[in-house]
């Protein structure tokens, strides 16, 4: 495979929010490593994988953060946005800011449905 061309501010961004890292914080895969760790996650045979993988590195193709940091781990969220139910209690309303913290806190985004909320 030919080296990715990629601008060293791409690289610096891969390298800070993407690349599976240690317990130092240091990066244990290369760029291409970590196509190919998503790449193993959603290709259902080898086929797919190869593809998934050619389509990511040309640049054609590259899946959401939570896909290029989840894939792989034990977490395994690959979405990026969640819309959270609010019923009309202190009880619900909090667990919704909790939920969503906690959405946020591994790469997703949230949103709230207040359609169950009195006026």
């Amino acid at each position: 495979m030919t080296e990715l061309e990629l601008s060293e501010n791409a690289k610096t961004v891969l390298e800070k929010r993407y690349l599976q890292k240690d317990e130092n914080n240091k990066p244990i895969e290369t760029i291409d490593e970590m196509f190919w760790r998503v790449a193993n996650f959603i290709g259902n045979n080898e086929e797919e994988k190869n593809q998934f993988h050619e389509l990511m590195t040309s640049l054609r193709l590259l899946p959401n953060s939570p896909t290029l940091m989840n894939s792989g781990t034990t977490l395994g969220q690959l979405s990026a946005c969640f819309v959270l139910p609010i019923e009309d209690d202190m009880t619900s309303i909090f667990d919704a800011v909790k939920n969503a913290a906690l959405i946020h806190q591994s790469g997703g985004g949230s949103g709230f449905s207040f359609t169950n909320l009195r006026p």
